[in-house]
């Protein structure tokens, strides 16, 4: 399959036909591909990465967002099916996280290839009850402000009204994918799992984390950075100096 090929929901910002491992990089909520544009200079050459684009964000910003989980994680499910004809590893960032946790589970329902690996980052493990309160349906100043406490939104759309018009549609659908998710008991996955965390991040603290190894029948690595929930970004060339380094691990057991 020729990555050249129009696909709207994959982004190849530096296309590898030669690539050992594809790895397929979901956006937290209200993000968009750009954050895993400049991964490819960073990771191991036999690594394809592949930024996931969901509608209602960027060049699909006029294409209704998903508002469930479970719809969007069936249409994943098929139109990623052509890249994965080599072997391929997720990572997640928060929603992110959530979403191909469930995509991994539903390739196993399916009797299809299954992720080789799975990086959760600054996510609590599915099972563990959500502390905080739905906020998607929140009047607009007050989802306004639960938005900039989480500190991920850049500030030049938080305070500029027709950005924020532009925006909100989609952050109101991805908080409503993660508000409304209901975890179902299924056997562990088969492939490894590896969390990310940052050491201030309220929304997903060491234990939050530590809890994905009941996720696993595999191996479990578990790495701490300083930061809040957005320490992937601010610290961003430790984190991907790690990432690196277990990719490498991953390659060499291909």
């Amino acid at each position: 399959m020729q990555n050249s090929v129009n696909n709207s929901w994959v982004a190849f910002p530096v296309p590898n036909p030669r690539a050992r491992l594809r790895l397929f990089c979901f956006p937290y909520a209200g993000g968009g591909t750009a954050i895993y544009r400049s991964w490819i200079t960073h990771l191991p050459s036999d690594i394809e990465v592949c930024p996931v684009k969901l509608p209602g964000r960027e060049d699909r910003l006029r294409e209704p967002p998903y508002t469930r989980l479970f719809p969007l994680v069936q249409t994943l499910s098929d139109v990623l099916k052509p890249y994965m004809n080599v072997p391929f590893a997720f990572f997640g960032h928060s929603m992110g996280a959530l979403i191909s946790f469930e995509l991994a589970r539903e390739l196993r329902r399916q009797n299809r290839v299954e992720p080789v690996h799975f990086f959760v980052s600054g996510r609590r493990a599915p099972h563990l009850p959500d502390p905080d309160s739905p906020i998607h349906n929140l009047p607009e100043a007050e989802f306004i402000e639960e938005l900039k406490s989480l500190n991920g939104t850049p500030d030049a759309i938080l305070q500029d009204p027709e950005l924020m018009k532009l925006f909100l549609p989609v952050l109101r659908a991805d908080f409503s994918i993660l508000e409304t998710y209901s975890y179902k008991t299924e056997l562990p996955l088969n492939c490894s799992i590896t969390t990310f965390g940052g050491s201030r991040d309220r929304k997903a603290n060491q234990n939050d984390l530590s809890a994905w190894r009941e996720q696993t029948s595999s191996n479990f690595i578990q790495s701490i950075f300083p930061g809040d929930h957005f320490f992937f970004q601010s610290m961003k060339t430790l984190f991907l100096d790690t990432m690196s380094q277990n990719l490498t691990n991953i390659l060499m057991r291909l």
